[in-house]
């Protein structure tokens, strides 16, 4: 990936956010099959599957990959353009995932986060029940299951960040149902022998959301900064999406649990400071940074999957300058600062 000093535009953005690694290509030419990407229709699923998709075709196999969801107005035909199938499927109808279609390797990034205060009932329905359903249909596949950092407590950041050895202790309802939706994955694999890489991904940035949108927003609108969330770790959601794919390669039973977020600690006063810089603008912080906060360890994943090809300050840069010249935002905080769980 040759790495731009700016992004001009979204189709640029989604060029570099869809671009394959070479060991993405490579792990395509050893492992023959369809892709299926359920819950595609989310933040990271369009991007993701048309790296697959670029992927396969980059190693000359033939194959389908083909993108599962409910889809939002247009949105089907995004992917179709871009030589990816689509199957409209509510998720939580147990007879429509069963007629699915087979595939060997299968991406999970289906979920609830957001709302998931007012019903709690739907977010555990999502995160802990749905697994069972998918793991019965895709007993003979391999499975990438996205999971997510807030399965870990809130940690020293001199500790270094949570390890995938470290024991889960989810804060709030929603991070309980994403370790709910480890077990369900957890008991399947050992019951079927099914492959599964659980993934807790904390926190993938596109330009257009993440906790460094979220913070440039804010400082360019001269809002509050709240520190009390005091640091945090991000990924260049491209990134995220290589390492995704590459796991599938080291899906095992029991599951292979990895970590996926970038190498830096990054402060949040720090990280702002520069963003006031890049934008000009002063900034206003509230609060005093805690003694914890959600950190993730990553060195095992960059070990086994690669290394991340943008670190944070070009991310910081980008981010800056796309927020700066008016770029488009999804308008979904990450509510990373969130420290009771309540999503």
């Amino acid at each position: 990936m040759n790495v731009p000093r700016r992004i001009a535009d979204e189709t640029q953005l989604d060029e570099l956010l869809s671009e394959p690694t070479d060991s993405v290509v490579e792990m395509f030419r050893r492992h023959p099959g369809d892709v299926v990407v359920l819950g595609a229709g989310g933040k990271m699923g369009p991007s993701l599957s048309r790296m697959a998709r670029r992927a396969a075709d980059a190693a000359g196999t033939k194959r389908r990959v083909i993108a599962v969801s409910r889809f939002s107005a247009g949105s089907e035909a995004w992917f179709q353009t871009n030589g990816i199938e689509t199957v409209r499927c509510d998720l939580l109808d147990e007879s429509a995932v069963a007629q699915l279609p087979q595939a060997p390797n299968v991406v999970y990034m289906a979920g609830r986060k957001f709302g998931s205060t007012g019903q709690k009932s739907l977010t555990w329905a999502m995160n802990a029940y749905l697994p069972a359903a998918v793991c019965r249909r895709y007993r003979n596949s391999r499975i990438a299951a996205f999971s997510t950092g807030n399965v870990y407590p809130l940690t020293n950041p001199a500790d270094g960040g949570s390890k995938e050895t470290d024991a889960p202790q989810p804060v709030g309802e929603y991070a309980m149902s994403c370790l709910g939706r480890e077990r369900m994955f957890e008991h399947f694999s050992n019951t079927f022998g099914t492959k599964v890489s659980l993934l807790r991904l904390n926190y993938a940035c596109d330009l257009r959301y993440g906790v460094l949108v979220d913070l440039a927003m804010k400082v360019l609108a001269g809002e509050l900064i709240d520190l009390r969330m005091g640091c945090f770790n991000t990924i260049w959601q491209g990134d995220a999406n290589a390492m995704a794919l590459r796991s599938l390669e080291f899906a095992t039973s029991p599951p292979w649990v990895v970590n996926i977020t970038g190498p830096e600690m990054l402060s949040v006063r720090e990280v702002c400071l520069r963003l006031g810089e890049l934008l000009n603008r002063p900034v206003r912080f509230t609060g005093v940074e805690g003694e914890t906060a959600f950190l993730s360890d990553a060195r095992k994943g960059f070990e086994a999957l690669g290394p991340p090809r943008v670190d944070a300050d070009r991310l910081i840069r980008w981010v800056a300058d796309w927020i700066g010249g008016g770029g488009r935002s999804l308008n979904k905080p990450t509510h990373f600062e969130e420290r009771e769980g309540r999503y």
